[in-house]
């Protein structure tokens, strides 16, 4: 238990971290998504279609060992689990951004203008207090996609849960009720999380 703990810690950990990243992130790309500018769209899009379109499990691959043999550098484990949750989970929030502005009525921008707004106010006060409510459940669940991406991140040896478990299942040959407990574990985090969205869900339907 106390390796599975530690594996524990180090998944929040990362999630935390590479989710916290990857808001920064996909708020600007979102934003960049929605411009008029056909420069920042098309970087936009170039970013999020290549993140979207490869799977995670080549992007550590290749942020961990083909990037590092290119620019003859080697990046610390951790520091390469949190860029790739960080820039996986920021083209997804990217979307999710650019479909919570789209999805607030055009109108609302011409009636912040005729109120005297310019572009930046009327998106920082009319448009986006609307987009983030409908933005906040598809936050939570890209949370728990990146909390069980972590999972991946045993391939290049991040000691997460899953490297954890995999290291104690093998040493003492008993696969079976680690890998039960580490299943326990993952859903001791993500139903509460589950439930919460759900809760919140309701109450804004409400609202």
């Amino acid at each position: 238990m106390p390796y599975l703990l530690e594996g524990l810690k180090y998944t929040l950990i990362i999630t935390v971290v590479g989710i916290s990243l990857g808001c920064v992130i996909g708020t600007i790309f979102g934003l960049m998504r929605t411009s008029k500018s056909k420069i920042l769209y098309g970087i936009a899009s170039i970013y999020i279609e290549l993140v979207r379109g490869t799977p995670m499990l080549a992007q550590i691959f290749f942020l961990h060992f083909g990037l590092p043999q290119l620019l003859g550098i080697n990046l610390d484990k951790m520091l390469t689990a949190n860029i790739i949750i960080a820039l996986n989970s920021g083209a997804y929030i990217a979307e999710i951004v650019r479909g919570g502005i789209e999805s607030v009525d055009k109108g609302q921008m011409e009636a912040g203008r005729s109120l005297g707004f310019n572009s930046s106010q009327t998106m920082r006060y009319i448009i986006w207090p609307q987009a983030l409510k409908l933005m906040i459940p598809p936050f939570g669940n890209q949370f728990v996609i990146s909390l069980k991406d972590t999972s991946l991140l045993s391939a290049i040896a991040v000691g997460e849960l899953m490297y954890q478990g995999r290291q104690v299942a093998s040493s003492n040959v008993i696969y079976f009720d680690v890998y039960l407990i580490v299943c326990v574990m993952y859903l001791m985090i993500t139903i509460p999380i589950s439930l919460l969205l759900r809760r919140v869900e309701r109450r804004l339907e409400r609202s």
